[in-house]
């Protein structure tokens, strides 16, 4: 298989504390630029993302991981002070974890058909992606919920492609109809025909991955311009406790040899599989995260990867995912700020809601987490589009998901204060006559100033009497409409 250049493999090596150290100062440094340019909600500050790191260190080495594949675990047993117990957990020295950190890039960029840059885990703005793999959709036609087919993944494709606020691609389903061996190959066929965005993919394992990746590779002009410009995100992670099986291992190198970017994190549920605390459940899973970036990094240090965290709270009262929960946030957002002091990309939930339906529930629910997510200032947003905690995706949702982003985005860039934005000047001249509505700093900045939506209601009650009193759920199903044709 043809792939991409690689890092020189004497980096592979020598990586230190200091590295780290001065990594993590550059991280600061971009914290604070951030600060200067949009609002900055912080749920857990330098101090206990230190007690997070000090804790995820102590599970690698004194807990361990089980490690599926044969090959990997005899290239750890070989390193220093790397051991295995009578249970088969192999357990991970700081140091070890340490240098792995260090040679993870803190910044991933993804890029559209023609070579634009689409996302930048450096920008002070989030980028938004669309959730995967829901087992229904909600027909935005006739309200039922049904099984996914693949005209659905065509069309949230479509969608995808139209809405200015969704920066990938991604199926929100599978295509029921189409044999499991043909389904990750053909959905993403049917993603790059329908939308020039980059794509979040998910393979099941290392022969599909190979598969899927062809034809990406066939459909955007190879592999080199993949590793130049990477056109996809694959998605893949560890299972939660403490496991990391054999296709994992191997999709993991696979990723690093080709430089295909990568996002590593478990999908864990509190009180199940992980600690029903927050602080525990972020410690848990992003030791599981980092245990396969060892993996990856020990293949081609340097190449593209990041994390995040998929802490799904449950209501035990009725043993249900609740991604509408104050929790999911909670924990995605404590475990983005963690990867951001220790100078990882990382990526949170949002956009989604436990409602079955695309109603006010949905709204609220998805208002709240966007929101949420953009004042935080996380890199990178997905899941939106999710209904029944996960079970369903909704393009409604989604189109209603790339409105309020435009309202998230627009609050998190907060209060510009220049001379020039006190505009003192301005007062001077126009004051006396109240004439601000002609003045020039006026003209030149209404169009930006303000948020202008294009499916919130703000015309007089008479006026939108008059043109039908469309309600939201009307509103969006004509923009859908609109795309789709």
């Amino acid at each position: 298989m043809e792939s991409g250049d690689h890092t020189s493999k004497s980096q592979r090596r020598g990586r230190s504390s200091r590295q780290l150290k001065a990594k993590r100062k550059v991280s600061a440094a971009s914290k604070s630029t951030r600060l200067e340019k949009c609002t900055r909600l912080e749920l857990v500050d330098a101090s206990r993302s230190a007690m997070i790191h000090a804790a995820v260190k102590k599970i690698l080495w004194k807990v361990g991981v089980i490690i599926e594949h044969e090959p990997t675990c005899k290239q750890l047993l070989a390193i220093k002070d790397c051991w295995q117990d009578n249970q088969g957990y192999i357990h991970l020295p700081e140091d070890l974890i340490e240098q792995t950190i260090s040679s993870i890039p803190n910044r991933i960029v993804l890029y559209d058909h023609d070579g634009n840059v689409k996302v930048d885990t450096s920008s002070p703005m989030a980028s938004y992606c669309p959730g995967h793999n829901c087992v229904r959709i909600l027909d935005f036609r006739n309200n039922e919920l049904r099984p996914c087919r693949l005209d659905d993944i065509r069309d949230t494709a479509k969608l995808c492609e139209q809405l200015p606020n969704l920066d990938m691609v991604c199926s929100l389903g599978y295509p029921s109809e189409v044999a499991p061996e043909d389904e990750v190959v053909e959905t993403v066929r049917a993603m790059y025909e329908n939308c020039s965005k980059p794509a979040a993919l998910l393979a099941h394992d290392e022969v599909i991955q190979e598969r899927m990746l062809n034809l990406v590779a066939d459909m955007t002009g190879g592999w080199q311009r993949m590793a130049d410009k990477p056109v996809c995100l694959e998605l893949m992670g560890p299972i939660s406790p403490l496991k990391l099986p054999e296709e994992l291992c191997l999709r993991l190198i696979n990723c690093a040899r080709w430089r295909i970017p990568t996002v590593c994190y478990p999908a864990t549920f509190p009180g199940m599989s992980c600690p029903i605390s927050n602080a525990g459940a972020i410690a848990q899973s992003s030791a599981e995260a980092i245990a396969g970036m060892v993996i990856h990094q020990m293949v081609e240090p340097g190449a593209p990867v990041m994390s995040g965290s998929a802490i799904l709270p449950m209501d035990l009262r009725q043993a249900n995912l609740a991604y509408g929960s104050p929790e999911y946030m909670m924990s995605g957002l404590g475990a983005s700020d963690y990867f951001r002091f220790i100078g990882i990309p990382s990526w949170v939930g949002g956009g989604c809601s436990d409602s079955h339906q695309f109603d006010t529930q949905a709204a609220a629910e998805v208002g709240a987490n966007l929101a949420i997510a953009a004042l935080a200032g996380t890199p990178f947003v997905h899941n939106l589009g999710f209904l029944s905690g996960g079970r369903t995706g909704s393009i409604q949702l989604l189109t209603l998901c790339d409105e309020l982003i435009g309202w998230s985005s627009k609050m998190a860039t907060g209060v510009e204060v220049t001379a020039d934005s006190i505009a003192f000047e301005v007062v001077l001249r126009s004051a006396k006559n109240n004439e601000f509505l002609t003045d020039q700093h006026t003209q030149d900045r209404f169009m930006t100033e303000n948020w202008y939506p294009g499916l919130c209601e703000r015309s007089d009650a008479d006026a939108w009497l008059n043109a039908g009193a469309k309600d939201m759920t009307e509103r969006v199903n004509q923009r859908i409409r609109e795309v789709l044709g």
